[in-house]
């Protein structure tokens, strides 16, 4: 949970409710989902040529693992993203406990 902690709320320390915390890494976790589709959608786009470079079984699960690495990245550094504007919707709804 320190990487959450380190990484939330902008940069602006650590989060003082460990909800909060929860909260951001699901919401953030959910960015990484969305945006493994998306390159998952834009590399269906590339034309596969059955020619000399034509993918194998294990250059598709290497390229998959690599998309979904990358997203996850992505979405634990991306600032004003969609885990951003989830967690800040969701988050209200915390505190009305």
């Amino acid at each position: 949970m320190s990487d959450v902690a380190q990484v939330g709320n902008a940069g602006a320390g650590p989060m003082p409710d460990p909800e909060q915390a929860r909260l951001w890494k699901a919401t953030h976790d959910l960015e990484g989902v969305f945006l493994s589709q998306l390159f998952r959608a834009m590399r269906e786009t590339v034309p596969d040529d059955e020619g000399l470079l034509s993918s194998t079984m294990g250059e598709e699960i290497f390229s998959a693992m690599y998309d979904e690495t990358i997203s996850a990245l992505a979405a634990r550094q991306m600032h004003r993203g969609l885990g951003d504007a989830l967690y800040r919707q969701l988050s209200q709804r915390l505190n009305t406990e």
